[in-house]
């Protein structure tokens, strides 16, 4: 591309939407890839996929392309940044807007509302309790509300994956506490002491995991956090200086009972939004049913009188 066509593309007035077969979609839209016939191999593979509009490009001939992020991709978060390698463009006429009653179809389905999230890192001993459970968890069934994923070390990766908006994350990790190697606990963090400016902050480590420093990285990155919850175990050894592979035998027995504690809190915390659902709604009944007595007249505090 020579210095004219750049001005060009500088001087585009930015497109916020684009209609497609009728349909008005910009960024955010959901849509699923009709790549053209004859095209390569990644055409093939993309072909069907369900993705999100990142953004809308116009070229220097006022052709508009589609940018897109796939619903599937496991660095899709970092696709939304605009990180090369997780962003896909196509041709206006090779994406099919999705019908309303299809977005809210797969919001039902694919939105999870419970993040468990292993923390570790395999080179330092009881450190990779975390990746152990949700690698047990893994061929577990699961409600579809239930996320479960191994962070590792990728400390951003799991301050990304908070902006989706879980109502509970569950982090899974060896967390010294006192108590004998092998002991489970599941603890809230207090969230406050991430503004306490009183509390010493550690710098941040992308090679690193530390929980509080990636609950606080995200605060700074506005993301709401919700429910946080810890599932730890008492390490036996982190490994010392020179590391070490492998859990203790007191960890590696408390692995099991570690994945049944998080299937316990998970269940529970279903349980209560299911309550707290049914609650809503046995209220809005009752609303409903004091409301349409007083306007019949007969409710308490009713300055209409009786209905005749």
């Amino acid at each position: 591309m020579n210095e004219w066509e750049w001005q060009l593309l500088e001087e585009k007035t930015p497109v916020d939407h684009v209609e497609i077969a009728g349909v008005e979609v910009r960024t955010g839209s959901r849509v699923r890839l009709r790549p053209r016939k004859g095209g390569d191999v990644m055409d093939i593979a993309l072909a069907g996929q369900i993705a999100t509009i990142e953004c809308i490009e116009q070229d220097y001939e006022s052709k508009c392309h589609v940018c897109v992020v796939l619903d599937e991709d496991p660095g899709r978060d970092m696709g939304l940044l605009r990180q090369p390698g997780h962003r896909f463009f196509f041709d206006a006429e090779e994406v099919e807007p999705l019908s309303d009653e299809e977005v809210r179809q797969l919001l039902a389905v694919q939105k999870p509302s419970i993040l468990v999230a292993g923390i570790c890192n395999i080179f330092l001993g009881e450190d990779a309790f975390g990746v152990e459970v949700i690698r047990r968890m893994a061929g577990l069934k699961l409600p579809e509300s239930v996320r479960i994923s191994d962070f590792g070390i990728r400390g951003f990766d799991l301050a990304y994956a908070l902006q989706d908006g879980y109502e509970t994350t569950i982090l899974v990790d060896a967390c010294p506490h006192g108590q004998a190697p092998g002991t489970l606990y599941v603890i809230e963090p207090d969230l406050k002491v991430l503004d306490d400016p009183a509390v010493p902050q550690a710098a941040v480590d992308a090679h690193a995991m530390n929980p509080m420093n990636v609950l606080r990285m995200a605060r700074a990155m506005n993301i709401e956090l919700k429910n946080i919850l810890l599932v730890g175990c008492e390490p036996q050894t982190l490994g010392g200086e020179e590391g070490q592979m492998g859990l203790s035998a007191p960890v590696e027995a408390a692995v099991d009972d570690a994945v049944k504690l998080v299937e316990s809190v998970i269940e529970k915390i279903l349980q209560n939004k299911a309550l707290n659902h049914k609650a809503l709604n046995d209220k809005a009944l009752n609303d409903k049913a004091l409301n349409d007595k007083v306007l019949n007249g007969n409710g308490p505090g009713s300055k209409l009188g009786p209905k005749l």
